[in-house]
């Protein structure tokens, strides 16, 4: 998928993830492929998505977490405990089963488990939901999927 100048084979940059350490990947929680933009696409301006359009999610969710851990000495997602975060009350049956799913088949640890579920949990608060869907876990698990594959 790369486009570069990068005179790299796909085994050479494989052989190069491969060097890093299993717990130092467990630590990486989003990684997302930029691919190169070309120059004729440069020209084009499509409208994006604004800045405070995107700040004023962000903070929504910040306020949903803040206000579900009103009453713990923590106030958002990055901070909670894992035991909080699997609680029944916060996730649909299908996301644990996919959950559980992804864990296994791509060989997980018990920390990735944790830290798939907290990207998947602030995921849910971006898109102003209660529970952590199935579609929220899928999310999650595609930003750190390049390091999954690569590391092996």
């Amino acid at each position: 998928m790369r486009q570069s100048d990068c005179r790299c084979d796909d085994a050479t940059v494989a052989r190069y993830f491969a060097k890093l350490s299993g717990p130092l990947l467990d630590r990486i929680d989003l990684t997302i492929e930029v691919a190169r933009v070309e120059i004729h696409e440069l020209a084009h301006t499509a409208p994006a998505e604004s800045s405070s359009v995107i700040r004023a999610r962000v903070e929504a969710a910040r306020a949903i977490q803040q206000h579900r851990y009103r009453n713990e000495p923590f106030a958002l997602n990055a901070h909670a405990p894992a035991k909080m975060l699997r609680h029944p009350s916060l996730m649909q049956a299908e996301s644990l089963q996919l959950l559980l799913q992804i864990t296994e088949t791509a060989r997980l640890s018990a920390r990735s488990f944790d830290r798939l579920l907290r990207v998947a949990r602030t995921i849910a608060d971006l898109g102003s939901r209660t529970h952590v869907t199935p579609d929220d876990i899928a999310e999650a698990f595609t930003y750190r999927q390049r390091l999954d594959v690569t590391a092996r």
